[in-house]
C-alpha cells in the first residue's frame, strides 16, 4: 500500500455521487486503460508491472510532482494526468493506492468521473470499510477490495519495483452482489500482477489480518520502542533484534489508520498475547525448565512448518 506523502495531499475537493451501480458488464481481464491514484511502493509497482505485462494505456495520478514525472520518465507510465478526476474518467480499471483513510474519499470523489462499466478496486489491508462505501455509492456491481501481501516497509516510488506481486497472494472482497466484478479484478491480478488471488469476505479478511499481519506490526514496534528505551548506548544490534524489529520502520501514519479503521478485531487479538506472555513469565520465576522449554519448542515447530 502507498505511503502518506509530504507535500501533497490525495484529496480534490469532493463532489456527490447519486448515479446507480451500472450495468453488470465488465472490461477484459487485461485492461485496455489502467488508472491508478498513488505511486507509492505498491501503486509504483503495480504501474511498472501493468507495462510490462502489456497493458496498452497505464496513468496514475499521485499528490506530488515530481514522483508522477519520474514514473513516466522511468516507463511505468504512459502519461501522468494533472488530476485524480482525469484518470477515473479514462480508464477501464481503477485501482485506489493511496492511504486506506484517503482511499475512502478518493471512492466518493472519483465516482462520478468513472465510465459506465469501468471497475474499482484498492489495495489497503482493511476491508469493511471502503466495501461498505462502495455500496452506499451504488458501485456494489463494480467494486472489488484487494490486499496484495506484497508489502515493505520502505516508501515511495523509489520502492516499487516490477515483480513485487509475481508469486504473491492477494485477496480479493467483494461487494454485496459484486462477485462478477470480484471475478474480473481477481483475474487481473493473476494475468497482469503474476499473483494468486484468493476471494474471500471482508469481515473474513479483517479479523485474519488482524491476527497476521496488524498484531505482528504492533510487535515489532513494541520491540522497537523497548530496545529505543532500554538499550545500552553504544549497543551492537545483531541480526536477531534487526530482523524481528523490521516492520518497526514502517510507515507510522500509514500504520495509524490501519490500525484504527481495523481495532474492533485488533483489541481481542492484543489482549490474547497476555495468555502466552503470562506463561513464559510463570516459567522464569518458578525456574520450571520443561513449561519454558515447551514454550519455546511450541514456537519454534510452528516458525520452521512455515519453511517447510
Amino acid at each position: 500500500m502507498s505511503c502518506r506523502p509530504t507535500g501533497g495531499s490525495f484529496l480534490e475537493p469532493p463532489v456527490a455521487f447519486t448515479g446507480s451501480a451500472g450495468p453488470a458488464s465488465f472490461p477484459p481481464v487485461r485492461p485496455t486503460t489502467l488508472g491508478i491514484i498513488g505511486l507509492g511502493a505498491i501503486g509504483g509497482s503495480l504501474a511498472r508491472q501493468a507495462k510490462r505485462a502489456g497493458v496498452s494505456r497505464v496513468l496514475a495520478w499521485s499528490p506530488l510532482p515530481a514522483e508522477r514525472a519520474a514514473a513516466v520518465q522511468q516507463g511505468a507510465l504512459d502519461d501522468a494526468p494533472a488530476t485524480a478526476r482525469e484518470v477515473a474518467h479514462a480508464v477501464d480499471l481503477l485501482v485506489l493506492a493511496a492511504p486506506p483513510a484517503a482511499n475512502l474519499d478518493l471512492l466518493a470523489a472519483l465516482a462520478p468521473h468513472l465510465q459506465t462499466a469501468a471497475l474499482v478496486t484498492d489495495v489497503g489491508s482493511v476491508k469493511r470499510g471502503i466495501v461498505a462505501r462502495a455500496e452506499a455509492l451504488g458501485l456494489a456491481t463494480r467494486f472489488a477490495g484487494s490486499h496484495p501481501l506484497a508489502g515493505t516497509h520502505r516508501r515511495g516510488f523509489e520502492a516499487s519495483r516490477a515483480d513485487l506481486f509475481t508469486g504473491a497472494m492477494v485477496y480479493v472482497t467483494p461487494a454485496a452482489g459484486g462477485e462478477g466484478a470480484a471475478r474480473e479484478i481477481a483475474h487481473f491480478w493473476e494475468t497482469v500482477g503474476g499473483a494468486h488471488a484468493v476471494v474471500v469476505d471482508a469481515a473474513r479478511h479483517d479479523a485474519q489480518l488482524a491476527v497476521t499481519s496488524h498484531v505482528p506490526q504492533i510487535v515489532a514496534s513494541l520491540l522497537g520502542n523497548y530496545l529505543a528505551r532500554r538499550a545500552p548506548a553504544g549497543a551492537a544490534l545483531g541480526p536477531g533484534a534487526r530482523d524481528t524489529t523490521r516492520l518497526a520502520a514502517s510507515d507510522a501514519a500509514l500504520w495509524t489508520e490501519i490500525l484504527l479503521l481495523n481495532r474492533d478485531e485488533l483489541l481481542p487479538a492484543l489482549r490474547a498475547l497476555e495468555e502466552p506472555l503470562g506463561e513464559v513469565e510463570r516459567a522464569l520465576e518458578a525456574g520450571d525448565v520443561a513449561a519454558l522449554r515447551a514454550w519455546l519448542g511450541r514456537a519454534a515447530e510452528w516458525r520452521r512448518g512455515l519453511d517447510a
